[in-house]
């Protein structure tokens, strides 16, 4: 964890310096000392699990690397023997979800907002996987594409919130949220909503959203 958290950083650094995730908060109005502490919350907030519930599961599979989308996720070790914890990821769920309503408290568009969050939620519904082990897994950069066009039709005065908005609310709800029925089918250690396979799909979109919108 702590070899994955300094790659992160690395790369989080590199974007910086190519000026790429400045230039996208930029755009949502955000100073250069807020841009840096947001992506440090983010990625430290990545690591906090906060558990809210947790349900009986039977069958639970045992740690070892499971790749989606070519992507690698480790299944955890168990946390209580038979049952799945659920949990809210920090960075993953509530920071993008405290800073999404922000936006749309300073900029508005409430309800243009809330169409493309159905747009991409159902079409990351359809795309998102059931990974035993390990959770919910999205391609990284489909709702950050989604939300780009969704923002682009809705509000093109107001795409660069919007985008933000819809892509990190959208994969939220179109790939966790409207799967907690199926936690039980999971067989994980732990599901966390906007954690595992769904982080990097939610921080990469609103990067990509408002880069593209």
């Amino acid at each position: 964890m702590l070899g994955l958290l300094v790659l992160v950083l690395a790369v989080l650094l590199a974007f910086i310096e190519f000026g790429a995730i400045e230039y996208a908060y930029a755009r949502l109005g955000i100073s250069h000392r807020a841009i840096t502490l947001l992506l440090l919350l983010t990625v430290l907030g990545s690591l906090i699990n906060l558990p809210i519930a947790s349900v009986s599961t039977q069958h639970m599979v045992a740690a070892k690397t499971i790749y989606v989308f070519g992507v690698p996720y480790v299944s955890p070790p168990a946390i209580q023997v038979g049952r799945t914890v659920i949990a809210i990821n920090v960075g993953g769920a509530l920071i993008p979800t405290i800073f999404s309503f922000y936006l749309l408290w300073r900029l508005g568009g409430w309800l243009r907002a809330a169409i493309a969050i159905a747009l991409v939620a159902l079409i990351v519904h359809r795309v998102a996987r059931i990974v035993p082990g390990v959770g919910i897994a999205v391609p990284t950069l489909l709702p950050g594409i989604v939300a780009a066009l969704a923002a682009w039709l809705v509000d093109r005065s107001r795409r660069a919130s919007i985008a933000y908005v819809a892509g990190t609310m959208g994969c939220l709800l179109g790939a966790d949220l409207s799967n907690l029925a199926s936690v039980a089918q999971m067989r994980a250690p732990m599901v966390s909503i906007g954690g595992a396979g769904t982080f990097d799909g939610v921080f990469v979109a609103g990067i990509v959203a408002v880069l593209l919108a």
